[in-house]
């Protein structure tokens, strides 16, 4: 801030000279207080200048509405939105979101830091305040190929820019737990800075939740119990409580929320697809959600937006109070959260819905062309077996957690799978896509229900190379093949034809058309293979398949190096 700007802001905060707007007959959220009061908001530039009385240039009436905080989003993947960083906030901002904390973990495992520069870049496209973390975890295990290695070393540039606030969820809490020398150097990386540590902990409790906390490990959003809550607030961690598309632990852990530990509890998406963003909202939902819960709207308006500021050290904003940012939300009522306009930075961004501002896309040809395939044929998906008795990854519906079972198939002459339409056994398979390896690896798959065709995807988490199922290898070929020919996303193919499919170009993760295109494809896709395909009713066929090579979450999973005992944290073999 120049002197003549704090001059002009104190000069309007004073009254002494017009405020550049004043929202007017407003029921103010003082979430400093926990009180509500009525008044004007004078803005200044980007700031506010006061609360009270006020004149301005330009004069707006609330109408009685409730004026909060602009919400910030504690913890959430763009990529996960299969949309571009100046889209998810031409998504989010109408929903009162005005800030999110974001961490490009998907993208920088398969560009490295390119997909980094190119994250950040396009965030200058959007009204919405994208802060960055950077991925702690590339690769997020070693049992896979990933696009890129990101050790301290490569940390060490990324972690000074100003738009990147520390580093990512600590996936590799067991690193971390144990002191691993690689993880210290990380760890250290940030220390270093002064910048902060966000975690990612499943089920750590006694001493090893200790040594977590104690390493400086700041949040946590894997709790899915009010026990494991109590636990990490008791260890003066914050908690961020999750309402994704894929995971839902608000309603759980709001019963764990009191008035003596609420200002340690944030909000946060951590996954947000386009059809539950234009259905049900975003951190307003999240809102009103705690609302049906029983919660305080204005304990429930704090967690989504001082606590959170407080938390990532964003001490510029969360508060209507003079001197803060001018990110600010009108609000209907505190039980819908109805969001009627949003200024951030004191212009205003949405009105009933619509996103304002001009959207300007950055160039994506440095994250295009991130499907590397080399030497595949169908004939990388021949097995040899020797025994029909075989270890299966055997889906658990509803959720991304499988079971690991054994099974008996039927083999030919050369040891080759022969599927029997009456048994829900399918091959999947991995195939490498960053480095040109030519791995690909094959199990056994239970419980999807495919009858007919094939998908493949290059979204699965976290290496995101491309995975396929199928009911023939010939079938598998050609969903790869396609896949590889539209440069990634998502591809339905049935008899040799591609029935229903996706493009993803950015970095074979993100559409680059808008939230409404991609919500109609999901819903297209997701009609075809269950009408199509035969997938079973109760198996999200999309985001089922992109974790079943996730090889950090249990039972069994399959990389592009083999079939991975999650449990045992080994490899173990196709025959059982």
């Amino acid at each position: 801030m120049k002197k003549e700007e704090l001059k002009k802001l104190i000069d309007t905060a004073a009254g002494r000279v017009p405020a550049d707007t004043v929202i007017k007959n407003c029921r103010i959220v003082n979430v400093f207080s926990g009180e509500i009061t009525e008044g004007d908001i004078a803005l200044c530039g980007d700031q506010i200048a006061g609360i009270g009385d006020y004149e301005g240039k330009e004069v707006i009436d609330a109408g009685g509405r409730y004026a909060a905080p602009g919400f910030i989003d504690s913890h959430i993947h763009i990529e996960s939105s299969y949309v571009s960083p100046e889209e998810i906030g031409r998504l989010l901002v109408p929903h009162g979101g005005t800030t999110i904390i974001a961490d490009p973990h998907e993208i920088v495992n398969v560009c490295g830091i390119r997909g980094l520069d190119y994250m950040m870049e396009a965030a200058g496209g959007t009204k919405l305040d994208i802060k960055y973390m950077l991925p702690s975890c590339v690769p997020a295990t070693p049992f896979e190929h990933a696009g890129a290695v990101i050790n301290a070393p490569e940390m060490k540039e990324p972690i000074k820019r100003d738009g990147i606030l520390g580093l990512g969820e600590f996936m590799n809490y067991p690193g971390v737990i144990q002191a691993d020398d690689a993880v210290l150097d990380k760890l250290m990386t940030a220390k270093e800075e002064g910048k902060i540590i966000d975690g990612h902990g499943p089920g750590i409790s006694g001493k090893e939740l200790n040594a977590y906390a104690a390493a400086g490990i700041l949040a946590d959003h894997e709790c899915s119990t009010v026990e494991e809550m109590k636990d990490r607030l008791e260890r003066g961690m914050y908690i961020l409580l999750r309402q994704g598309s894929a995971c839902h632990n608000l309603r759980v852990l709001i019963k764990g929320v009191t008035p003596e530990n609420s200002r340690r509890c944030l909000l946060c998406s951590d996954d947000r697809q386009p059809k539950t963003i234009l259905h049900e909202g975003h951190l307003d939902n999240h809102l009103k959600i705690c609302v049906e819960e029983g919660l305080d709207p204005v304990t429930a308006i704090r967690m989504a937006t001082l606590n959170a500021a407080e938390c990532f050290r964003l001490c510029d904003r969360g508060a209507i109070a003079p001197g803060y940012r001018a990110d600010i939300v009108l609000l209907d009522d505190l039980k819908d959260f109805h969001v009627n306009r949003v200024w951030i930075a004191g212009e205003l961004t949405a009105e009933d819905g619509k996103y304002l501002p001009e959207i300007h896309f950055h160039d994506i040809s440095s994250v295009k062309g991130s499907v590397v395939v080399k030497d595949f044929s169908k004939e990388k998906f021949k097995m040899h077996l020797k025994s029909g008795h075989v270890n299966v990854i055997g889906i658990m519906p509803g959720g991304v957690v499988t079971k690991k079972e054994t099974a008996d198939i039927r083999l030919d002459e050369n040891g080759e799978f022969i599927r029997d339409p009456e048994a829900d056994i399918v091959k999947v398979a991995v195939v490498e896509r960053h480095q040109g390896t030519g791995n690909v690896a094959c199990g056994f798959l239970k419980g999807y229900g495919i009858r007919e065709g094939a998908v493949a995807l290059s979204v699965a988490h976290d290496s995101h190379n491309i995975i396929v199922v199928g009911v023939s290898d010939e079938e598998m070929e050609f969903a790869v093949n396609s896949l590889i020919k539209q440069e990634g996303g998502i591809v339905l193919v049935k008899e040799g034809r591609v029935i229903e499919s996706m493009p993803m170009p950015i970095a074979g993760l993100m559409s680059d058309q808008n939230g409404e295109w991609v919500e109609q494809k999901l819903t297209d896709i997701h009609e075809k293979a269950y009408s199509e395909l035969g997938i079973s009713g109760d198996v999200e066929p999309v985001m089922t398949l992109c974790f079943m090579s996730l090889a950090v979450i249990p039972e069994v999973k399959l990389t592009d190096m083999g079939l991975f005992d999650v449990t045992a944290f080994s490899f173990i073999p196709t025959e059982a």
